[in-house]
């Protein structure tokens, strides 16, 4: 609801045609969002997962959003971390993941995941400012080093 603006847009119909062109961007790239429901009532509470967006299929972005009853509750981390986690495994090198400047929350998710502002910033004197974060995944494909061996 609070992305429909004054003009009552998006419409159902934006909203499914939307839908629409991130299933054929999934069949393309092989990734999209998953829903993310509550741990007692399995009700749907948002979504997570991987778009190309403005990224590239080898370096997607990370993306979610979480119904406001469900906020502070450790639910983004917990699904952003499995798809990071996932995206590392698939032997991808890097993520990005586009936030705005005043969302506290998601760049405190997006810290405790290992993301880093590349220092890129889009200006929106409407929403917000976006910053660019990312975060290597390299380190997370590498075998730990024994104890011995850790400095």
């Amino acid at each position: 609801m609070r992305v429909i603006d004054a003009d009552g847009r998006p419409t159902v119909e934006d909203l499914r045609d939307n839908i629409r062109s991130q299933l054929a961007t999934t069949a393309v790239t092989g990734f999209g969002f998953m829903v993310v429901e509550g741990r007692l009532d399995k009700e749907f509470i948002g979504y997570c997962g991987l778009i190309a967006r403005d990224a590239t299929p080898d370096e997607p972005e990370l993306a979610y959003e979480l119904l406001r009853a469900a906020h502070g509750r450790g639910y983004a981390t917990e699904a952003a971390r499995a798809v990071r986690d996932a995206a590392a495994a698939s032997r991808r090198s890097r993520l990005w993941a586009g936030v705005r400047v005043w969302n506290t929350a998601s760049l405190r998710v997006l810290d405790k995941l290992g993301f880093v502002t590349s220092g890129q910033v889009s200006e929106d004197l409407e929403r917000g400012d976006m910053v660019l974060m990312t975060c290597r995944l390299a380190r997370l494909n590498q075998p730990a080093l024994p104890r011995s061996h850790q400095r």
